[in-house]
């Protein structure tokens, strides 16, 4: 059995326990999706992560997001002069906690590499 996925797993837990301790498993989830949503170009508005019904009910979602907000995780941004629309913005605390995540899953590879077959 090829344990490089329980490897990072153990890895990321580590992780998660110092960078994240304050957030719950939600939080983390909207999390991940404001990053890969800014990520890819098109940072998340507050009314398009209110919609991840597949994270939790509108109601948690605005609260978790208030929690990233306050814990430093994510920045809520205008563009342009539409101060009607709010963007969802990682912050540093955020790039950093995914280079974390990044070296997590490069020293899983590593420990695989270095393990005989």
């Amino acid at each position: 059995m090829d344990n490089l996925y329980l490897r990072f797993l153990q890895i990321a837990n580590v992780i998660q326990k110092g960078s994240l301790a304050q957030l719950d498993e939600t939080s983390i989830a909207l999390l991940n999706e404001v990053a890969v949503g800014h990520a890819q170009g098109g940072a998340l508005t507050v009314s398009q992560a209110m919609g991840l019904a597949n994270i939790a009910s509108a109601t948690t979602i605005h609260r978790k997001l208030d929690e990233l907000r306050l814990a430093g995780f994510i920045e809520q941004t205008f563009q342009g002069n539409n101060r009607r629309t709010k963007y969802l913005v990682p912050t540093a605390l955020t790039h950093a906690y995914f280079k974390q995540m990044s070296e997590a899953m490069a020293l899983a590879l590593a420990a695989r590499s270095a393990s005989p077959c």
